[in-house]
């Protein structure tokens, strides 16, 4: 943020001492599961990232245009529309969703949606139920530095 005074970093909640985080990364959620979104939403949020969650699988690709976060979190069992569709429509089209980190959450964890996930460009897959630990440090390990 450039003020008249100077340069003044935005420090997010949830770091360790010492780390400032220039700019608060995005992350949009696409998860029809209240108790999900509740969860990932408070995990990620207290590490410092704007979290925009998003439930409804028609719509989910233009959302993922249109809010252009810095990592999607998509669920594969949506209301009409498939995480699975919605990931090769990204993939398949231009822009910045093209190369989008992607982390794919499950209810089911059959090596044929892993396979398929990893097919249709996936960056990573992840079973339902889930540590918070883990999902945090999935998250971080795909937004990089």
């Amino acid at each position: 943020l450039l003020t008249g005074q100077g340069l003044w970093p935005i420090v997010a909640h949830g770091l360790e001492q010492g780390e400032v985080r220039q700019m608060t990364k995005q992350v949009l959620l696409i998860e029809d599961e209240p108790n999900i979104i509740e969860a990932i939403s408070f995990i990620l949020s207290k590490d410092g990232w704007t979290v925009h969650t998003h439930a409804d699988g028609e719509t989910a690709v233009d959302r993922v245009r249109e809010g252009a976060p810095d990592l999607l979190i998509l669920d594969v069992m949506l209301p009409g529309r498939s995480g699975f569709d919605i990931l090769r429509d990204l993939r398949e089209g231009a822009g910045a969703a093209a190369d989008l980190p992607i982390l794919m959450l499950t209810a089911r964890g059959q090596q044929r949606d892993r396979d398929m996930a990893e097919q249709l460009g996936a960056t990573r897959f992840m079973t339902k139920p889930f540590s918070n630990s883990e999902v945090l440090e999935t998250v971080r390990a795909l937004a990089g530095p």
